[in-house]
């Protein structure tokens, strides 16, 4: 438990911090919507490059944690469609539960196991992003393209948008330097090092900017179903996944932390661009984010 607060509180004040800082128009309005993109663009893939240049991996030690991953989203989403047929829920509405359900904040996933795992359990990490990224945006333009009939869908453009992806791009550029043995000169990788050291701070400064409270009035049983399959159902699914593919130590616990994570800020872009319940979406992000901290204490006994 020491271990586990030690790692969420600091990121929790951090978040908290941003929060504060938007309320406070600090340093000004228009700040942060370019800083969340220069965080997203530039500081993030400049981590994950990094890291992923330097570490010494072995996929065959990875394979099994980024296949019970995949599995846990797979069958979440699985669950959610099956509860539909029961529940009912409005087809737009639905849109944004299954992305509340299925998605991750990857600020949060790398600061988490950065703090309780350090450069190891980062790579391990950004392996898993590298193919859950691609997975569950498929996974949800797949749910729009079936439950929105207007919304617009090409599947040339979805595959544009992921190649564009700046951090798949970083963790296929970081492994392939790494397969080469990491030709860099030392001086551009240290200078792509220091970079990386602002990423995550900066990252987590732009969960808290995207905190909207005001949005959980709008609080309905969809919200309730999302934030139970994502933050109660998935880490004990990806706990009992985890152990079907021999998982154990720190890739049965990051498997878990990537479970447990809130959805994806990014989710109320795909809501709004494609149709879907945007004022729901909003509520399900910031209830999710809020309510992560917790449901980590609980499954500590899972760590």
């Amino acid at each position: 438990m020491p271990y586990i607060l030690n790692a969420l509180l600091p990121i929790c004040l951090i978040i908290f911090t941003g929060y504060v800082f938007k309320h406070m128009a600090f340093p000004s309005v228009d700040f942060w919507p370019k800083m969340d993109r220069f965080t997203y663009y530039v500081l993030m893939p400049s981590l994950l490059v990094y890291e992923l240049s330097v570490a010494k991996i072995d996929l065959r030690y990875t394979f099994n944690l980024v296949m019970s991953s995949l599995g846990g989203v797979f069958l979440i989403l699985l669950i959610l469609i099956l509860l539909n047929l029961f529940l009912h829920f409005e087809r737009k509405a639905f849109t944004s539960i299954v992305q509340g359900g299925i998605r991750f904040n990857t600020y949060v996933f790398l600061a988490l196991v950065n703090a309780i795992y350090h450069e190891e359990g980062l790579v391990l990490a950004a392996i898993v992003m590298a193919f859950a990224i691609p997975f569950i945006n498929v996974l949800c333009i797949g749910v729009f393209a079936f439950y929105i009939r207007e919304g617009k869908f090409s599947f040339r453009g979805f595959l544009k948008t992921i190649v564009k992806n700046p951090l798949i791009g970083a963790c296929v550029m970081g492994g392939f330097l790494n397969f080469l043995g990491n030709p860099m000169p030392l001086f551009v990788l240290k200078g792509i090092a220091v970079l990386s050291h602002a990423a995550l701070p900066m990252g987590l400064l732009s969960v808290g900017v995207g905190l909207e409270l005001k949005y959980l009035k709008h609080a309905k049983k969809e919200l309730v179903v999302s934030s139970v399959a994502k933050l109660v159902l998935f880490p004990l699914l990806a706990y009992g996944l985890g152990l079907l593919f021999g998982l154990e130590g720190m890739s049965l616990s990051i498997g878990v932390v990537f479970a447990a994570m809130p959805t994806a800020t990014s989710a109320y872009i795909l809501a709004r661009e494609l149709g879907g319940d945007v004022a729901l979406m909003a509520s399900i992000i910031t209830l999710q984010t809020l309510a992560c901290m917790g449901t980590l204490l609980l499954i500590t006994p899972l760590l």
